[in-house]
């Protein structure tokens, strides 16, 4: 029985066994079933065909897409792996660049989508109002794209929302109401647009509200209290925006979760508010910029904030001094700004918390912090533009951590301690521009990327010991007294130098080709001795945007090979020995992004085709390019490599530094010995602002079309062979405030519109057929007016005398005819009465 029973068992389980393994090669050999539902993968197909890949990285996201294959298995989709429905699409990082079709016909089919990531994509457009038909969607992260136009109101339809992200894009318009009804929101991050307007007032609604960030807008009036009462709210940044009220808060119901308050950078003004003492948990505040009225303020504010990380309070326009004392009982201080502030700090002050950061700049200081000697997590400090005389102490050096110094702009004349004193520590940026510090040149180590040492004594050949900062990205030595050539060695830099700044010193030689390095963005030498023909090896920097050679001895032609330079914003030869013609049928110079050009005071020759302005798209356009190459790092912007050139501008030369180049569109070819007809084609270039063709020997007219420059500021024909009127279509330029036509041959009347006549007489001078106003000439057709005009006059005194005598005459007749009227009356009268009386 008992054998019987196993034999049983062992045959059950025989089958058993058998049928699982039939049943896993059964599921094995089957087909897989696609969980993509068709009309999604369409739409998604469709979504991919709307934007060109060629050329694009070969991991990009999308280029592993199949039509006949599982869209759920495509990289970026994520599907539910019930129902089949596509519940994600993430394409971050993904080089679409397209925009985003206001009827996408994908977004509606992809109903059930809870994620939708497409930041840095290179999308732009207006944001699709159909995005609010996504009512699952929980996350939309479109950040870093070009986005214009407004949040569409339809956003407020998605009562499901948790993160909204559209930070550092192009929206505008203001912050819909509508958002206000997505209650679940915990993330929302506009920072870096073009929204403007109010914040809603009840802004407590958004109860879930864990991070705000609407940072770099231009978001205006008060800062609603209701924001900080919303009792979630981690991260809250409203910095570098128009601000210019904050409502004092009263009691919090609750403790504040606030770790982040950014508020810098506004118009805020009055008394720092006393709330801000009760942000206990606050780790992070910044309140830079606020405008105290120098009034008094109370840093005991501050002390409350035990666990304060970061704080920045420069330019608080007090007239109260920051005692650094405050902050010594502070114990996790990592990060401090005090800049254009008046600090004071005793000789014992001991700080305990481990500063990282520290930035003084502007504070009133005339000696070295000698506080930082035990500050042994400090790796960026800043105290520019002070009065510290004397050496650099060598135990600076000592800091195992320091990268990043500014010393720009005080008195320092030299570095304490041994030549080599710097190789102690792996300091990647220095900026001692400024200040007066003189040979011999400090020994720097190898991981240096800025040099900033403009403005100050060094003279002697440029040290090869720079030659071995093989990291070396920006080089500035502009205004010393540095001689010899340009050390052959920049080789050493050719694929990283981005910033070579040399100007103003008395370097001579030739240029070498093998100095010039491909990475260059920026390179100035003017101001020096060097001759020779310019690099033709700059052919090879292709992100080439400033070049200045000017007052130096270049013996050249016209670099027409810079032409293909694809960004090339401002080329300066002036001052030079560069001779030839400026055109070539093989090479015409149509530089489509250039916005300042100034070829004066060399030898040009030869005439420009009516045509030679064609194809300069940057000055015949409204399209403003920033010039933003300006270097950033760990927040402080090093200033001292900015450009710096000189231009003729309505008839002086001035100097225009930085920033100040992206608000002009210039040409200037003056002072050379060009010939022919002003190039109509000029013409086309309507957002030019000064023009400068004098001192050349142009001919024929001056082209009435040049009223099409609107926006001319500062236009100089003078010294030159010009002949025929001047266009009295010039004085309706609004903007042209300065004009010079002097040492012509231009004839006739002056015109008398409102610009014209504006000019001092000085501006027509020296144009034999010139007449008027403002000149003391009187035009002929004016002497002749004048003596027509006089006999009329003469002629119509005249007549008034004899209308006079009519008008006294007829009278005196009428009077005459009425009296003799009645007294022939009277006498008939008095015969007929005679008569009776002797009858």
């Amino acid at each position: 029985m008992h054998s019987c029973c196993a034999r049983k068992i062992i045959v059950w389980s025989l089958c058993l066994i058998f049928y699982l393994s039939h049943s896993i090669l059964v599921c094995g050999s089957s087909p897989p079933k696609h969980l993509c539902r068709q009309d999604q993968r369409d739409a998604l197909w469709e979504f991919k065909s709307e934007f060109p890949l060629s050329g694009m990285a070969a991991d990009e996201k999308t280029q592993t897409w199949r039509n006949n294959s599982d869209c759920c298995s495509w990289d970026g989709i994520t599907c539910d792996p019930k129902t089949g429905n596509v519940a994600e699409l993430n394409l971050w990082g993904s080089s679409l660049n397209g925009s985003l079709r206001s009827s996408s016909d994908f977004i509606g089919d992809l109903k059930y989508l809870r994620v939708l990531r497409l930041s840095g994509c290179n999308l732009f457009g207006k944001l699709p109002s159909s995005l609010g038909n996504l009512s699952d969607l929980t996350v939309l992260e479109l950040d870093g794209n070009g986005f214009t136009g407004e949040l569409p109101v339809s956003l407020g339809n998605l009562k499901q929302l948790t993160k909204l992200l559209v930070a550092s894009s192009k929206l505008s318009g203001n912050f819909h109401h509508a958002l206000l009804n997505l209650t679940e929101l915990t993330a929302i991050n506009l920072v870096s647009n073009q929204l403007e307007g109010t914040l809603p007032s009840n802004m407590s609604s958004l109860s879930k509200l864990e991070y705000f960030d609407i940072g770099s807008n231009l978001f205006s009036g008060f800062v609603p209290s209701s924001l900080f009462m919303i009792p979630s709210l981690i991260h809250l940044k409203l910095e570098r925006n128009h601000f210019n009220s904050l409502l004092e808060i009263g009691n919090f119901s609750s403790p504040s979760k606030l770790q982040t308050l950014s508020l810098g950078g506004n118009r805020l003004s009055g008394p720092i508010p006393g709330f801000i003492s009760k942000l206990v948990g606050l780790s992070s505040l910044d309140l830079s910029f606020w405008d105290t009225l120098r009034d008094e303020v109370d840093f005991s504010t501050f002390l409350h904030l035990k666990s304060l990380t970061f704080l920045d309070i420069s330019t608080l326009n007090t007239r109260s001094i920051v005692d650094m004392s405050l902050f010594s009982h502070f114990e996790s201080l990592s990060l401090l700004s005090l800049s254009r502030n008046t600090v004071k700090f005793s000789s014992t002050l001991h700080l305990v918390s481990p500063i990282g950061s520290l930035a003084l700049a502007s504070c009133n200081i005339s000696e070295f912090p000698k506080f930082l000697r035990t500050q042994t997590s400090l790796f960026n400090l800043d105290i520019s533009q002070n009065q510290i005389k004397g050496k650099v102490p060598a135990w600076l050096w000592s800091l195992p951590g320091l990268t990043y110094v500014d010393f720009s702009l005080n008195s320092f004349t030299g570095f304490d301690g041994p030549a080599d004193v710097f190789q102690r520590n792996e300091i990647s940026m220095l900026d001692i521009s400024s200040n007066s510090f003189q040979v011999p040149f400090p020994l720097l180590p190898q991981s240096m990327t800025f040099l900033a040492a403009s403005d100050n004594q060094f003279s002697g050949e440029i040290p090869t010991t720079i030659c071995e900062l093989v990291s070396l990205d920006v080089l500035v030595l502009s205004n010393n007294n540095f001689s010899g050539s340009i050390p052959r060695c920049f080789e050493n830099f050719n694929t990283k130098l981005s910033i070579l700044h040399l100007r103003n010193n008395s370097l001579s030689g030739k240029f070498p080709e093998e100095s010039v390095s491909v990475a260059l963005i920026s390179l100035d030498v003017g101001r020096n001795q060097l001759s020779g023909e310019l690099p033709k090896s700059l052919i090879n920097c292709t992100h080439l945007e400033f070049l200045n050679v000017e007052d130096n001895m270049f013996n050249d032609t016209f670099p027409f090979r810079l032409r293909l330079l694809p960004g090339l914003q401002i080329l300066v030869l002036r001052s030079n020995k560069f001779h030839g013609s400026l055109y070539s049928p093989r090479s015409s110079p149509s530089f489509s992004k250039l916005r300042i050009i100034d070829i004066s005071k060399n030898l040009f020759t030869g005439a420009l085709p009516l045509d030679y302005f064609a194809g300069w798209s940057e000055m015949s356009s409204g399209v403003y390019t920033p010039d933003n190459k300006q270097k950033r790092f760990i927040g402080i912007t090093f200033l001292n490599y900015r450009k710096s050139v000189v231009l003729a501008n309505k008839g002086s030369e001035r100097e225009f530094l930085g920033s100040s180049f992206s608000i002009y569109k210039i040409i200037d070819v003056s002072g050379n010995r060009f010939e022919g007809d002003i190039p109509k084609s000029i013409c086309l270039l309507k957002e030019l602002n000064v023009l400068n063709m004098s001192n050349n020997a142009f001919i024929g007219s001056i082209p009435p079309s040049f009223s099409n420059l609107t926006n001319l500021q500062s236009l100089d024909l003078s010294k030159n062979r010009l002949s025929g009127k001047i266009p009295p279509e010039l004085g309706k330029l609004t903007f042209l405030a300065w004009m010079n036509f002097s040492y012509n041959n231009l004839e006739g009347p002056i015109p008398q519109g409102t610009q014209i006549q504006t000019q001092d007489s000085s501006s027509f001078l020296q144009n034999p057929g010139l007449c008027g106003a403002p000149l003391h000439k009187i035009c002929s057709g004016e002497e002749e007016g004048t003596l027509n005009q006089d006999k009329e006059d003469e002629e119509e005194d005249q007549v008034l005398s004899w209308i006079a005598v009519a008008i006294a005459y007829v009278p005196g007749v009428f009077c005459g005819f009425i009296v003799g009227h009645i007294l022939a009356s009277y006498r008939h009268d008095w015969f007929k009465g005679i008569f009776r009386y002797f009858s």
